[in-house]
């Protein structure tokens, strides 16, 4: 994986996470265990400290970044979405920001709260825990039930797997040149799965 030094600061990586090997990872990141980041994930820590608590993830094309002597968290099994952009913010425990969302500097997500696909949190904003947050500029618009919670944290243990998936049978490989006969498919335990999908 492309990790980089700069002035002196080595990005941090316990052997119980995974990185896929074209995200990047600059000078003051710090993973916690059972962390996923995926494929092109841009963690620039040249400014201000990136930290990635716990059983966390960073999907596909997200880009982490911050100010100067200004921290960008993502607390325990904080799930972010593909290609969302985190800026000096803070997203607490158990917290989801959806695809495309981006969350500005000072902003905090509250904890178990949802941030809604393509949404804007300005900057300094404050959102409430347990709540469904959407729109640009981002409103807490309701109080999640408790379903939706469970299935936040189900789609977050399903990143956890992951982390051992990858770094059992994820390798570079040569593609086939047509299907098997029978080629299998992904399985998964039904009880991962929330309750419109079984």
């Amino acid at each position: 994986m492309p990790v980089y030094q700069i002035d002196g600061l080595t990005p941090v990586v316990p052997d119980e996470s995974y990185v896929h090997p074209t995200a990047v990872l600059i000078g003051d990141v710090i993973l916690g265990k059972e962390v996923y980041v995926g494929p092109n994930a841009s963690l620039r820590g040249d400014f201000g400290r990136i930290v990635i608590k716990d059983g966390a993830n960073i999907q596909d094309n997200c880009v982490m970044h911050g100010f100067p002597e200004q921290d960008t968290v993502v607390e325990e099994d904080g799930h972010i979405g593909h290609s969302a952009i985190l800026h000096g913010c803070v997203i607490r425990r158990n917290a989801l920001v959806g695809m495309n969302a981006v969350i500005m500097d000072g902003a905090v997500i509250g904890e178990n709260s949802i941030v809604g696909a393509a949404a804007f949190v300005k900057a300094k904003a404050e959102m409430p825990a347990n709540h469904l947050i959407i729109g640009s500029p981002a409103k807490a618009i309701r109080t999640l039930s408790q379903d939706e919670i469970a299935w936040k944290e189900q789609g977050t243990r399903e990143y956890q797997v992951l982390v051992e998936r990858c770094k059992l049978t994820l390798h570079q490989v040569e593609p086939l040149r047509e299907v098997e006969p029978d080629r299998k498919r992904l399985e998964f335990d039904a009880s991962l799965r929330p309750k419109s999908a079984r």
